[in-house]
């Protein structure tokens, strides 16, 4: 069964600035190549946005998805035993923010849930359940509303999962073991261990926009060396060299982020 769903995932108004560190590998702008990522919490509310808004912004400009893995989505009430609960795949963040505005906009102003859902409606429709998604099919409609990051994800895969918590990862890399791979494709599921609050989040999609870059890099001069022949099967030599070298990527991404403790593992779609 699922996790239990998040009680708190809340967030405040975004950094628009991003600091970028001279270690960070060349910008993958200058590539021909972008991997497409997802990204993961319990509730597609706080720490899976602000990895899915830094990942799709320009310059970086990758295909990104998002989903929670809870139950229900739950924010922050009047008190502990009084959250605001919605349903995933069938509430906007707009008509969250909405009603949330009309019951009590100081409140809610100030614990940054209105600011975060201001910041989610920039990005996509609204929140979206992982144990609900059908990787292979079509998400067009993501794109014709605007969601960012959506070009490039119209056929429902992508090569990168990363999550922000592990009973999340655990709840994904069950989830798609029990789904019997249906499509034969390789993905690699990562976590990035992020507790949950705004300044955390923001702290997190920096490192994990960092990790992405690394990735994209590797995975770009293995497809030059050796051609995209077979990559999307999981075969062929540039993908067999990339798979091989995502151990030591993660590693010497972790020796900068000693904060942000990682997991990995190879599942299939």
């Amino acid at each position: 069964p699922p996790p239990p769903a998040e009680q708190l995932d809340i967030s405040s108004a975004p950094n628009e600035g991003t600091v970028v560190n001279n270690s960070t590998p060349p910008h993958p702008a200058s590539t021909s190549f972008k991997l497409k990522f997802c990204t993961v919490c319990a509730a597609n509310q706080n720490r899976s946005m602000e990895a899915h808004n830094r990942l799709s912004a320009p310059p970086s400009s990758y295909s990104v998805i998002s989903f929670g893995t809870g139950s229900l989505v739950r924010l922050p009430g009047p008190s502990i035993t009084q959250p605001n609960v919605y349903n995933f795949n069938t509430v906007s963040y707009s008509q969250i923010y909405d009603e949330l505005q009309a019951k009590d906009p100081r409140l809610y102003r100030n614990n940054g849930v209105l600011p975060m859902l201001e910041r989610n409606k920039g990005v996509k429709w609204g929140p979206e359940r992982f144990q609900d998604w059908c990787p292979g099919m079509p998400r067009l409609e993501h794109v014709s509303r605007g969601d960012k990051g959506s070009l490039g994800t119209e056929g429902g895969v992508v090569d990168v999962i990363i999550t922000c918590e592990e009973r999340c990862w655990d709840a994904v890399v069950e989830d798609l073991m029990n789904r019997g791979s249906p499509l034969n494709r390789p993905v690699h599921v990562f976590n990035v261990d992020i507790r949950d609050n705004h300044e955390e989040a923001l702290v997190g999609s920096k490192g994990i926009l960092d990790l992405a870059n690394r990735l994209n890099e590797v995975a770009d001069k293995e497809r030059r060396l050796n051609g995209p022949n077979g990559w999307d099967q999981g075969t062929g030599d540039a993908r067999r060299g990339f798979d091989e070298r995502v151990p030591e990527i993660l590693a010497k991404w972790q020796e900068k982020w000693p904060n942000l403790p990682a997991l990995w593992t190879l599942s299939w779609f």
